[in-house]
């Protein structure tokens, strides 16, 4: 094959992406991959991995406040963010090395610099064309911001910006009570911060369960994080010692929240604009490339992945849609990604992890043939050893399978595993119940919860 020309060529080096290349060069197919930035990408970089960081050095922070009920003696002397930083950056670095090294090995050309789709099967790199049999479209999504609202970097932060603070803020607010702003306002009030949530949905983490949304909010009462639910951002004045933000809420009316910083938490947002991909005839919506379930677009042999495409913005499900499209063009006939199916955790404290449909999709669908169980942490061993508080709540069919896993408690986003091939295999609580949890683990309220959506509880009320 001469040079600039593969089998596969993909546009984006996320996970989306790097899975799709990693996939095919296993397969045996010459791949070039284009990436802009560092291979990785947005997960990697500014996203899954540096904030999870950040939210251990969390974890860390409060062990050692409420070190006392478990009989230590530890103080806690501040937040040294410098070495909170240092920490971050050597994980993603270490990560990063062996990415690259990955790659290298695997014989997969990467083009760095900003990629065009300038043809059915071609892309320019910074004035060369590469062209491919099949093309890969994973450039990923970007921060978004509001009509009016101006990030400046220092007192108007997205994401990025918070993840390189040099600093604690002394008060925050976060727009947006959906993942990133509950991750980054459970992070702050650890560290020390006075943080106050607004979000123009009736409801924190609105895409979960109602009973999981429920219990963050309660959990979130007790740490004193702030949070004004169906109030909408109208403007913001920075001043000289940070922002004064006017918000207008449904029962309060307007008012003004001051804070030293203002984190524009309000969604990520399709990395499509200038990359030619409508101007190659690519159905489009919104931004988004539109793709069927086998990640086909309209143009033959053009596929997309990842935070591109209408769904889940979520790392893993772009890195199994990568190494679904690299089966699919290597003529394995692979089984589509399940949207339903795709595990989703966030990682505040408490943590949320689901898996599955919520309690009102569920009863949309099948109507009365639901049926719905709660397990209370209270009964689990180690999460009182842990000293957390949630329940793992599953949605099932009565003599059908299980339909939805919904968990809050700290850690819980662990135990997603299980969840996640509980609703992947259609299993029944009948063929959950007999397996064995090793005790103590939280792993056993799963265990627990089946046993009685099977009608046998133990430690449960069924």
């Amino acid at each position: 094959m001469a040079d600039g020309e593969f089998d596969v060529l993909v546009l984006g080096a996320g996970s989306g992406g790097y899975a799709c290349a990693l996939r095919a060069a296993q397969l045996g197919l010459s791949v070039g991959l284009v990436e802009k930035g560092n291979l990785g990408g947005t997960c990697l970089h500014v996203g899954c991995i540096p904030t999870k960081a950040l939210l251990h050095a969390a974890e860390v922070a409060d062990s050692a406040r409420e070190a006392a009920q478990f009989g230590v003696t530890a103080t806690l002397d501040g937040i040294d963010m410098a070495g909170v930083n240092a920490y971050k950056d050597k994980v993603v670095d270490r990560l990063f090395k062996g990415l690259t090294g990955l790659i290298k090995s695997r014989g997969i050309t990467v083009i760095q610099g900003s990629g065009t789709l300038t043809g059915p099967r071609e892309v320019t790199v910074d004035g060369t064309a590469y062209t491919g049999k099949a093309v890969v479209l994973a450039s990923g999504s970007y921060s978004k911001s509001l009509p009016g609202l101006e990030v400046d970097g220092e007192k108007v932060l997205t994401s990025e910006h918070a993840l390189r603070l040099d600093r604690v803020p002394a008060s925050a607010i976060v727009l947006g009570g959906g993942v990133i702003g509950c991750e980054f306002a459970s992070v702050w009030k650890s560290f020390g911060s006075d943080v106050t949530i607004v979000e123009a949905l009736p409801r924190l983490v609105a895409a979960e369960d109602e009973a999981s949304s429920k219990a963050l909010e309660r959990a979130f009462r007790k740490r004193k994080i702030d949070f004004r639910t169906a109030t909408s951002f109208k403007s913001v004045k920075v001043t000289d010692t940070g922002v004064a933000v006017t918000v207008e809420g449904a029962k309060d009316g307007e008012s003004v929240i001051e804070a030293e910083v203002l984190l524009v938490a309000v969604g990520r947002g399709p990395s499509t604009d200038g990359l030619g991909y409508a101007e190659q005839g690519v159905a489009m919506d919104r931004g988004f490339v539109l793709a069927d379930e086998r990640c086909r677009t309209n143009v033959e042999d053009v596929y997309a992945v990842g935070d591109i495409v209408p769904g889940l913005q979520l790392a893993h499900r772009g890195f199994q849609q990568g190494i679904f499209v690299a089966e699919e063009i290597a003529g394995l006939d692979p089984r589509p990604v399940d949207e339903s199916g795709i595990p989703r955790v966030t990682y505040s404290h408490p943590e949320i992890a689901s898996v599955g449909l919520d309690e009102a999709t569920a009863r949309e669908r099948h109507g009365d043939a639901v049926t719905t169980v709660t397990y209370d942490l209270g009964g689990n061993g180690k999460s009182q050893i842990l000293q957390t508080q949630g329940f793992v709540k599953l949605v099932g069919l009565t003599d059908g399978p299980v339909l939805g896993v919904h968990m809050v408690g700290d850690r819980v986003g662990e135990l997603i595993g299980e969840a996640q091939l509980i609703y992947n295999w259609e299993a029944h609580a009948d063929d959950v119940a007999p397996l064995v949890h090793a005790h103590p683990t939280q792993n056993e309220a799963l265990g627990e919860a089946h046993l009685a959506l099977a009608g046998k509880p133990l430690h449960a009320h069924s």
